[in-house]
């Protein structure tokens, strides 16, 4: 099977490095100026997983190309748009589009844009970040991809997927009910984001505060109720995992969003907290904690406009 990765960042260069090095045909669809910087010192991988310097295939936008088997999306969703347009060219009739990005929102647009059956459900679990020379370092004991049909049938495609991946130097699993994992962790997501960006703090100094494991457990109910009201395959049991989770999660651990706020980078504000609030309205629920961080995030992203 011929595999696309669109871009090559954190994520994707990590797990298409990963297939790449146990010989999978896997190519990566990139800008000009990734391609001159891999082509001149490789896709370099630093991991607690085991290095690697690897020489992939690379292609930009326009080049010529038959269909590929699968594709393979993990830009962050302000970058999606722009990752279609460039990899529609390249996704045949037979193609799976394979996405790894946070939140649910995503998944609407994959449908519109390439119908039901190609689109498979993915997630990934992975701390990971490009440092100043492109290189990738991977720092988490977790470096796993879930994926598999929307319906949770085991189909022929997807087990010739669970062959294609084994052996990689990463965990990917096959999952028959791909639609709740993903609900699953959007929703620690959501709650882990919100609050350590509204407070601008680790998750411990938070959990510690007079008000703060009320505060988790209040943003966390309403997320909760909001997927619920929406038919998300999410039951009572699976949200108390989450906030357990919540609970014990190394006191200095920070979501991925308030590092971007730190680096005064772009952050995903209407893909996750956004939608779950458009959700909301549609359903005539209440929900302030969560207006409360959205507000937050978009002040953050005015100020960052401003500033530009």
């Amino acid at each position: 099977m011929r595999i696309l990765v669109v871009g090559a960042g954190a994520v994707g260069g990590y797990f298409g490095g990963r297939l790449l090095e146990k010989g999978g045909d896997v190519t990566f669809l990139v800008r000009e100026r990734r391609k001159r910087e891999l082509e001149e010192h490789g896709l370099v991988i630093h991991s607690v997983h085991g290095d690697a310097v690897l020489k992939p295939k690379l292609m930009v936008t326009g080049e010529p190309s038959e269909p590929f088997d699968v594709v393979i999306f993990s830009s962050k969703a302000y970058h999606l748009a722009g990752a279609i347009a460039d990899a529609k060219p390249y996704i045949g009739q037979e193609t799976m589009i394979l996405p790894l990005l946070n939140g649910m929102a995503h998944m609407d647009t994959l449908w519109e844009t390439f119908g039901r059956r190609n689109v498979l459900g993915g997630l990934c679990f992975i701390e990971t970040t490009l440092n100043e020379k492109g290189e990738i370092v991977q720092t988490s004991s977790a470096h796993d991809v879930r994926f598999g049909e929307w319906s949770g049938e085991r189909t022929e495609r997807t087990e010739a997927l669970e062959s294609l991946f084994a052996g990689a130097n990463a965990r990917f699993r096959l999952s028959e009910r791909i639609a709740a994992d993903m609900w699953n962790k959007y929703l620690f997501i959501a709650t882990m984001s919100g609050v350590t960006t509204l407070f601008r703090a680790p998750i411990g100094p938070i959990r510690s505060g007079e008000y703060g494991g009320a505060i988790i457990d209040r943003l966390l109910g309403e997320i909760k109720e909001i997927m619920q009201a929406h038919g998300a395959p999410l039951t009572d049991e699976m949200a108390e995992r989450q906030r357990i989770q919540l609970e014990q999660i190394a006191p200095t651990m920070k979501s991925s969003m308030q590092r971007d706020m730190e680096k005064g980078q772009l952050i995903e504000a209407d893909h996750l907290q956004g939608y779950l609030l458009l959700l909301a309205k549609r359903y005539g629920i209440q929900a302030p904690l969560l207006e409360t961080v959205y507000h937050n995030l978009k002040i953050y992203e005015a100020s960052r406009a401003a500033g530009e």
